[in-house]
């Protein structure tokens, strides 16, 4: 791996973090905030709504930037805001700071993705990619678990400590190893922004937004739902947010095999509504601790396998705007975080037990594999992704 691609891959482990850690910390924040587990819920809504903002808004300012300064910035910017969240006194206070901490988030990757691409051997743009993206990956096999480890048995404030350290390397490494390559010449905004007037670009918007919040509905409750319905100890969460990660790290892998074999439209819509199957079949196996280790590694396999074919349909759709529209994909991702963070916890606020917020997911995975039908209808006729038979 090339050392300035190693640096990008740690910027994503850092993001992937402080996104995903939030879900395993849940019990241990609402203590020692003095809230609910639904409330505690709304800071993984904050940081998704920090992700919708900043992603297209930082990249718009920002893009005719030397890309070094750009991702030296945004990652001060993560950095700064994670060490606000360590320290913030109150549940206001961290619900800002988590906001705060989303903004650089999609416009890290956005920029990055071109980035790799430019700076990758010929023919290897897509690898070069994938490798910025293996961060998160990363991140849920092992930050995450430790992350929740440490928040568990010590305090959920060194978790953040510990993010706020990967800022700090990955800010390093981008001084030393990123290369200077030149700004955006002759950028036209305009012309990017319309982007946003293809049909189809609302559609793949709208099927991330809704179909991923499927996910979060029930990996934002994961640690609940594991704990008060099927009976694991609290010290064992831990470890089986490491099997969750690992299924992502095998579904990541899947997917591109999927999207590379089929359209990635048609992967997209076999995926959602693979992931409303897997997640009706959590709400009826949860109480059963095998079966319930089974699927949350079968639904984290799936849930990350919709990355990359979702990921095709963008950039097949964006060509000219391929960096703003690789940041309106993160923003739409965290779109569909907030919604499953929100819709989730809303049967739990009605006294629900923590196998419900699973059949909003269903609902919204079902939801998103529509649009997804819908897009295929369209780009059939109008020969605008290719449809392999």
């Amino acid at each position: 791996m090339k050392k300035s691609l190693l640096t990008l891959t740690l910027g994503g482990l850092g993001i992937g973090i402080t996104e995903f850690v939030m879900m395993g910390l849940l019990p241990d924040i609402a203590k020692d905030l003095s809230i609910t587990i639904p409330e505690a819920g709304h800071l993984i809504s904050a940081y998704a709504l920090g992700v919708v903002v900043g992603a297209p808004l930082l990249v718009a300012i920002a893009g005719s930037y030397p890309p070094k300064k750009i991702l030296i910035a945004l990652m001060v910017m993560f950095t700064a805001f994670n060490a606000l969240s360590a320290f913030s006194p109150d549940y206001t206070m961290m619900l800002a700071a988590r906001f705060l901490a989303g903004l650089p988030h999609g416009a890290f990757f956005g920029v990055g993705s071109v980035v790799a691409s430019r700076i990758a051997g010929k023919g290897k743009e897509a690898q070069a990619v994938s490798l910025m993206f293996a961060g998160l990956t990363i991140a849920n096999v092992v930050g995450v678990p430790l992350g929740t480890y440490i928040g568990h048995h010590y305090s959920w404030r060194y978790t953040f400590v510990i993010i706020v350290i990967v800022g700090l390397i990955t800010l390093l490494s981008l001084k030393l190893w990123m290369p200077n390559l030149s700004a955006t010449k002759d950028r036209d905004l305009k012309k990017e922004l319309a982007f946003f007037k293809l049909p189809e670009a609302w559609l793949i918007i709208l099927m991330i937004a809704i179909g991923t919040g499927g996910l979060f509905s029930w990996y934002s409750y994961i640690a609940p739902l594991l704990t008060d319905v099927s009976g694991f100890s609290a010290d064992s969460i831990t470890y089986i947010l490491v099997l969750a990660g690992l299924g992502m790290l095998v579904g990541n892998f899947i997917g591109g095999k999927l999207a590379d074999r089929f359209s990635p439209a048609k992967a997209s819509v076999s995926l959602l509504i693979a992931m409303a199957i897997s997640l009706f079949i959590v709400h009826y196996v949860s109480y059963n601790q095998t079966m319930s280790l089974v699927m949350t590694f079968i639904t984290g396999a799936i849930a990350f396998a919709v990355a990359a074919p979702i990921q095709m349909l963008m950039i097949n759709t964006a060509k000219g705007s391929e960096m703003i529209a690789a940041s309106v994909s993160q923003a739409s991702f965290n779109i569909g975080n907030a919604l499953g963070a929100f819709l989730g916890g809303l049967p739990l606020a009605a006294g629900y037990d923590y196998t419900s917020p699973v059949w909003v997911g269903t609902v919204m995975a079902l939801t998103g594999a529509v649009f997804a039908w819908l897009l295929i209808s369209r780009t059939k006729k109008l020969a605008l992704i290719p449809i392999r038979k």
